[in-house]
């Protein structure tokens, strides 16, 4: 019995101490975690909270839309619509390559070639999938919870107006930076400025919280042009109208506010949407009336007139005597269509007399003739400041022959723009002062700079509105019930190997009313082909159309009751 009890008393011994031992590594071992713990949570929290946010916390941007383009009357032009892009980590979607098809399908792609994308961008961590998505189809794709894939909201302009206005305000690219016309010009104006937020995002790299706004996004500011989208849509209906109907190659209008030098429209054809990229040529979104130039041919009369009058030597009634109805200069010999002998400078005008024209000119000093060329807005840039804008052609008078002096006077030997040519007869308008021209709507008139004298302008005023009477060569401009007053012109294109007989350039270039001037209106149709060429046929029924509906929508009241009844009859006979 007695080596019994000692037997147990050892195993029980031995067992206690097992135990103690056990508990006290057990004690040892919670002591040392609660310390790791302690020395984690309260000596190294920093350090701890630094690697959680290096593998969860990013930085994401937060878009910002552009400004609105507005017409002069609050009419949207351009708005920025929100629209979400899709992009991926590679490095993440290659670790589940059995999902590629899946995401190729809802891309409507082929799997294999975005495969090969992945892998081809595996040391990437960003790359976009598809861009400027409805933001519906973005969740969907976002839905499918593939490993990488993201979402990121931008923004994309839109054009309500479409064509009518697309040569104006240009377009941006997709990253919605502006790349032509008005959107190119005032970019900085435009553009918004992109904010930023701190987020957390699980292992699938997908946003699971907003954890704070670094930065707010800043929209950009709206912006007024100058045009009033009524008389853009008139003009630019009018004009494809006359270009479809006489199978031109191009045309222009310009229609200028006399009082501000506002441009109250702008149109050209061919036009291109702005909403649609494929449409991206530069043949068919630059903007002709401000890029193209072109000789003016005989809407450059009125201004060689002007300088006659400017010089001192000529006044309204002056003669010119034109017989036998050519004047010979140098090796060249200038012709009118008829001997029209003794004429007035009004009647130079009227009949457009090349022969009478040259006379005056040559007998003016080339310095002073080209100080009112330049002084109308000739050969140098507008201040639009629109983006690829052309100064024209004016050479120096110092490397004028006697030939350049002569063809100068029906508008040879130097270009203008559209543009340029409606300025030059706004200046004629608003009584010898020219504004700098404005492609955005202001509150309060430019300071003019005055070309010459007033009574100058207001004698080839009223000469040109003889050009619009019944014995003028632009009776086809007549407005029912308002007094009008313009040149018609039709120039030969030239030609490698000189002018064409053929090819021909249709202008006119109008006033209204002249009682007291408001418009001043630019019509150009490039090459028609359907037989008719002369500015009187093709360009000035379309100006008449166009100030008809312009002096309407500017409540412009008639100031010709007494021709009223008897031009609405014969208007309504030229209409197409």
């Amino acid at each position: 019995m007695k080596a019994g009890s000692h037997t147990e008393a050892m195993v029980r011994r031995s067992f206690t101490l097992r135990a103690r031992f056990a508990a006290a590594c057990l004690l040892v071992a919670g002591l040392v975690l609660v310390a790791r713990a302690v020395h984690l949570q309260v000596f190294n929290t920093g350090f701890l909270t630094h690697q959680a946010d290096v593998r969860h916390l990013r930085i994401a941007k937060l878009s910002a839309h552009r400004g609105v383009i507005t017409d002069r009357n609050g009419e949207p032009l351009a708005v920025s619509t929100p629209v979400d892009s899709i992009w991926i980590n590679p490095r993440q979607i290659v670790q589940s390559a059995e999902r590629i098809p899946e995401l190729a399908a809802a891309l409507g792609t082929d799997a294999d070639e975005l495969a090969r994308r992945m892998t081809s961008n595996v040391g990437k961590e960003f790359l976009y999938l598809r861009r400027h998505m409805r933001p519906s189809e973005a969740a969907a794709i976002i839905s499918l919870n593939i490993p990488g894939i993201d979402i990121e909201r931008e923004y994309r302009r839109y054009y309500p107006a479409g064509e009518v206005a697309g040569h104006l305000l240009g377009f941006t690219n997709i990253d919605d930076m502006g790349q032509e016309g008005l959107e190119l010009e005032f970019d900085h104006w435009l553009a918004g400025e992109a904010g930023k937020k701190r987020v957390m995002k699980d292992r699938l790299g997908q946003i699971v919280e907003d954890v704070e706004r670094i930065k707010q996004p800043s929209p950009g500011r709206e912006l007024a042009a100058s045009i009033d989208l009524r008389i853009q849509y008139l003009a630019y209906r009018e004009l494809k109208a006359a270009v479809q109907r006489t199978d031109a190659a191009a045309g222009s209008v310009v229609v200028l506010d006399v009082e501000t030098g506002e441009v109250l429209a702008m149109v050209n054809q061919p036009a291109y949407n702005p909403n649609d990229r494929a449409q991206f040529a530069a043949k068919n979104y630059r903007n002709r009336a401000i890029t193209d130039i072109f000789e003016p041919g005989s809407t450059l009369k009125p201004l060689i007139v002007a300088a006659a009058l400017e010089s001192g030597d000529y006044v309204p009634a002056s003669v010119i005597d034109t017989s036998p109805g050519y004047v010979q200069v140098g090796a060249k010999r200038i012709e009118d269509s008829s001997n029209l002998g003794r004429i007035s400078l009004t009647t130079l005008l009227a009949r457009s007399s090349n022969v009478g024209a040259t006379k005056l000119a040559m007998s003016l000093k080339s310095e002073s003739l080209y100080a009112t060329l330049s002084g109308f807005g000739l050969g140098r840039l507008s201040a639009s400041g629109f983006p690829g804008e052309s100064a024209g052609l004016l050479s120096h008078y110092s490397n004028w022959r006697p030939i350049s002096q002569a063809t100068l006077a029906y508008g040879y030997g130097l270009s203008v723009t559209p543009l340029q040519l409606a300025q030059a007869y706004a200046v004629i308008a608003a009584g010898g002062l020219l504004r700098p021209v404005s492609l955005l709507r202001i509150e309060q008139p430019p300071i003019a700079r005055r070309v010459i004298r007033a009574t100058t302008a207001a004698a080839v005023l009223a000469m040109l509105e003889v050009v619009v009477s019944e014995s003028g060569t632009g009776r086809r401009a007549a407005v029912a019930g308002y007094r009008v007053a313009g040149k018609t012109g039709t120039v030969k294109k030239f030609v490698p190997g000189g002018y064409s007989e053929d090819r021909h350039t249709a202008l006119f270039a109008g006033i209204a009313p002249v009682s007291r001037p408001r418009l001043a209106i630019v019509v150009v149709v490039d090459d028609p082909q359907s037989g008719a060429y002369y500015g009187g046929e093709i360009a000035a029924p379309v100006f008449s159309r166009i100030a008809a509906g312009s002096l309407r929508i500017l409540a412009i009241p008639p100031d010709n009751f007494r021709r009223s009844d008897r031009l609405g009859t014969k208007l309504a006979a030229n209409s197409p």
